[in-house]
C-alpha cells in the first residue's frame, strides 16, 4: 500500500474549523473554465492531467471515497488503465484460515482507498489535523473551483516558508494559515506545466469528481428545453386550428 506523505503535506483543503488563526479569507480570482455556459463539457485532457496529480500528491493524504476505479473511464481512460491504477492500492480482503484481516489489490468497482486506517492514525501523522476527503470539496466550499486552484497556486502560498508553529501562510485558507506546504512544483509531471496550470488541472479534476453526472445533466435539460419549445409550438397550431371555426 502506498504509504503517506509527511504530517506537514495534509490539511490544505480541510473544514474551516481546523484554521487556526481567525479571520476572512480572500475571494479567488475567477477563472475561465471548460465546462461553463450551457454547452460547456470537461476538457478530457486536463481531468487525465489532474488525475495524474492526484495519484502523485493528494492521494498520499486524500481520500475521494466517492470515486470508483470505474469512473476513471468516464474521462478517457480504457478499462485496462483504469485497471492498472486501481492494482497500485490495496483493500481489505477475506480473513484468513484463522481471522485474521487480509489485503489485496483494489479492481474496478471498489473506490479510492483511504490513505489512513482510522482517524486516530490521520491525526497522529498531521499533528491533530484531519485530511478531509476530497470526494465533493468542489461543492462543499463557496465557488468551489476557483477555490481550489487559487488555494494551491504561487499565488496562494505567496508567504514561502512556514512560521515558527509549521503553519504556512495562505490567504485563500478560512482563517489565512494552514498546516499543508505548497504540494505543488513546476513540471511536476514533466509536461513542463507550471503551478498555476496544475492548479487549475487538478481543481478541474476535483470540480469532475464532486459532479461526475455534469454533461449527462446539461444534456438531459437541453432536451427537455427543446421538447417544451417544440410541444409550445404544437399546442399553438392546435389551438389556433381548434378556435378557427368559431364565430367570435
Amino acid at each position: 500500500m502506498k504509504r503517506f506523505a509527511p504530517a506537514v503535506l495534509a490539511l490544505a483543503l480541510s473544514l474551516p474549523g481546523a484554521a487556526l488563526a481567525a479571520g476572512d479569507a480572500a475571494h479567488p480570482e475567477q477563472r475561465s473554465w471548460s465546462w461553463d455556459g450551457l454547452f460547456g463539457t470537461y476538457d478530457r485532457e486536463q481531468l487525465r492531467r489532474g488525475l495524474e496529480i492526484f495519484t502523485l500528491q493528494c492521494v498520499n493524504c486524500h481520500g475521494l471515497k466517492y470515486i470508483r476505479f470505474r469512473n476513471l473511464t468516464e474521462i478517457g481512460l480504457g478499462a485496462d488503465e483504469a485497471q492498472a491504477i486501481a492494482g497500485q492500492y490495496e483493500v481489505a480482503g477475506d480473513p484468513d484460515e484463522w481471522g485474521d484481516p487480509t489485503v489485496k489489490p483494489a479492481e474496478l468497482h471498489h473506490p479510492f482507498p483511504d490513505p489512513y486506517r482510522n482517524e486516530a492514525e490521520a491525526r497522529a501523522l498531521n499533528n491533530g489535523g484531519l485530511p478531509p476527503d476530497l470526494s465533493l470539496m468542489a461543492k462543499a466550499r463557496a465557488d468551489g473551483s476557483n477555490y481550489i486552484a487559487a488555494l494551491l497556486s504561487d499565488p496562494g502560498y505567496n508567504e514561502g516558508d512556514p512560521d515558527e508553529s509549521g503553519l504556512y501562510r495562505n490567504p485563500y485558507f478560512p482563517g489565512g494559515w494552514t498546516a499543508m506546504a505548497p504540494p505543488l512544483w513546476d513540471d511536476m509531471l514533466g509536461d513542463g506545466a507550471t503551478v498555476e496550470q496544475e492548479a487549475e488541472d487538478i481543481a478541474a479534476f476535483l470540480t469532475w469528481a464532486a459532479e461526475p453526472r455534469m454533461e449527462d445533466r446539461k444534456s438531459l435539460g437541453l432536451k427537455v428545453v427543446l421538447f417544451l419549445l417544440a410541444l409550445t409550438g404544437l399546442l399553438y397550431v392546435c389551438k389556433r386550428k381548434i378556435w378557427a371555426k368559431v364565430d367570435h
